[in-house]
């Protein structure tokens, strides 16, 4: 169900993550968010990163916005995207992690920045039946959402990573345990869907990474990927804007794959996943696959990146206006979303570099908005009036 981009001509949005302050020092750990929102500090940092967040957000112009991940601790190469939710659901053994081997993804050797990524990998094992626990999403969604009147868009990583990487003491094998995250993930986006959010986006499904990585495996294959993908999200689309985002992995902002990459190998299996929306990493790959993009997904929005998230370097207005030509090519622009190609919060990223990209996305789009007689944002950032430099004399 199109709820935050009906209607709406290049909307722009970010993937989710963004950096995290500096002055942002309690943490949630294994607590339950509605138990450490009592907390008199953590309630005020955790309220005043997120205002901060949004009100960024909306001074750059964007349509929807995000609490840009703000549950997330400052872990290592931004683990806690991975580690958050086996932390907080119930069947494991939260309070006894360990280090967790990489099993079936890439493997970074000592001396390289990725490989502390792998050190970092401490989770909680699986010891019986996984439940929701303390989620809490849509009490996250919620304490974002009434601090803006534009959409706030909640994402979560999907079950297939968490499931991967964590030692299991229950069930019999990764096909049994990978369901019941997915069903246990679905029951409390469901609880999210009915609070009112207007965009939940499941983030990184595995199909593209599978064939990428040449994994060959009888049970974990592009198509259970798929089917994963649309268990986790059963229901959903008639309640709420369902969004599948996919890239090519953000540690640090550092690079999973020595060669740029490309989604065409695997654009018909993701075109199967029940979703309104497919974001792609594009800005990082030059725009590669903006052709394939529009002759494999012809049912669904598709929302492309047009800043890099593993750049420091910000982007300037004009190249990401000439991306979003490219696509509209081969995009219907009806169909077009605007986006970043990852998150920008997983440690290796300045706020001020996140910021300022997150305007040049807004300022390019206007560009070509206004080439098309479309309504344009109002991009206060980049207001002249407001310029220190100009009050000198």
């Amino acid at each position: 169900m199109l709820r935050a981009t009906k209607n709406l001509m290049l909307p722009t949005t970010i993937t989710g993550s963004l950096p995290r302050p500096s002055w942002f020092t309690e943490k949630l750990g294994t607590q339950s968010f509605l138990d450490a929102m009592v907390n008199n500090r953590f309630r005020e940092q955790y309220t005043d990163t997120v205002s901060v967040y949004l009100h960024e957000q909306e001074i750059a112009g964007l349509d929807i916005v995000t609490d840009g991940d703000a549950h997330f601790d400052s872990d290592v190469g931004g683990q806690s995207w991975t580690n958050y939710v086996p932390r907080h659901m119930g069947g494991f053994d939260r309070h006894r992690p360990q280090p967790t081997p990489a099993k079936g993804g890439p493997a970074f050797p000592p001396g390289q920045i990725l490989h502390d990524y792998l050190e970092a990998r401490v989770m909680p094992g699986i010891v019986g039946p996984v439940t929701r626990g303390d989620l809490q999403y849509a009490a996250m969604w919620k304490a974002a959402q009434r601090l803006t009147r534009k959409p706030v868009k909640f994402g979560t990583i999907g079950p297939e990573l968490v499931a991967r990487d964590v030692i299991d003491r229950h069930y019999r094998d990764i096909r049994e345990r990978t369901f019941a995250i997915s069903d246990a993930l679905n029951e409390e986006l469901h609880e999210l869907a009915d609070a009112g959010c207007p965009v939940i986006q499941f983030e990184e499904p595995q199909i593209h990474l599978l064939v990428a990585r040449n994994i060959v495996d009888p049970v974990v294959t592009p198509a259970f990927s798929v089917e994963v993908f649309n268990r986790t999200v059963k229901g959903l689309r008639d309640k709420t804007e369902v969004w599948c985002h996919t890239c090519w992995g953000n540690p640090y902002q550092q690079r999973m794959f020595a060669e740029v990459q490309s989604y065409k190998s695997t654009l018909d299996m993701l075109n199967r996943v029940d979703a309104d929306v497919i974001t792609f990493e594009s800005c990082s790959a030059g725009g590669i696959d903006l052709e394939a993009f529009g002759k494999a997904i012809v049912d669904k929005k598709i929302a492309i990146g047009v800043i890099d998230h593993h750049s420091l370097q910000v982007e300037r207005p004009e190249d990401i206006a000439d991306h979003i030509r490219r696509a509209l090519k081969h995009i219907p622009v009806e169909r077009l979303v605007i986006s970043s190609d990852c998150g920008m919060g997983r440690e290796g990223m300045g706020r001020r570099h996140a910021f300022y990209k997150i305007v040049a996305l807004v300022q390019g789009t206007n560009i070509v908005r206004r080439e098309l007689g479309l309504p344009v944002a109002d991009c206060l950032a980049a207001d002249p009036r407001y310029s220190l430099v100009s009050l000198a004399k």
